[in-house]
């Protein structure tokens, strides 16, 4: 099946430290996005949030709460997160992406994915569901950390 991406881009008026300070902290994440909860399933090899962490982030939905299960696989700091899913959804090989990049009014938020449908016919709907939330959440974090 063929790999589906997402990509969205926006720019806040903070500075990128302040914005990876929010990206990198699990328990911000239900503050400026659609997340409901945060927990930290697991620590990654320098303890906390570093990497191989594994978070468990909750989503309420109309029809139920999604439950997605995250690995930490890079981190930059003031630059990049990058991280993994685990399960959550009927999808497969989902990395994604959040790059950071200082501009001369603050930071360049780049949040993009890929993946590839569990079944076919369905990878339309995913990236277009997907890519709603992640836009929400990209909007919801430049907007925040503006507000620091």
């Amino acid at each position: 099946m063929a790999v589906q991406r997402i990509d969205v881009r926006v720019r806040s008026t903070a500075a990128p430290a302040a914005v990876y300070a929010l990206v990198r902290s699990g328990p911000s994440w239900p503050v400026w996005s659609p997340i409901s909860s945060f927990e930290l399933e697991s620590e990654g090899e320098q303890g906390q949030e570093s990497l191989g962490a594994i978070r468990v982030f909750r989503t309420k939905q109309p029809i139920g709460s999604v439950v997605s299960r995250e690995r930490v696989v890079e981190l930059v700091p003031d630059r990049r997160l990058g991280y993994t899913l685990l399960s959550g959804l009927p999808i497969r090989d989902y990395r994604a992406t959040i790059d950071l990049a200082p501009t001369a009014a603050g930071t360049e938020i780049h949040w993009y994915s890929s993946f590839r449908p569990r079944f076919p016919g369905t990878g339309w709907l995913y990236r277009l569901v997907l890519g709603a939330f992640i836009r929400r959440c990209a909007l919801g974090l430049a907007e925040h950390a503006n507000q620091r």
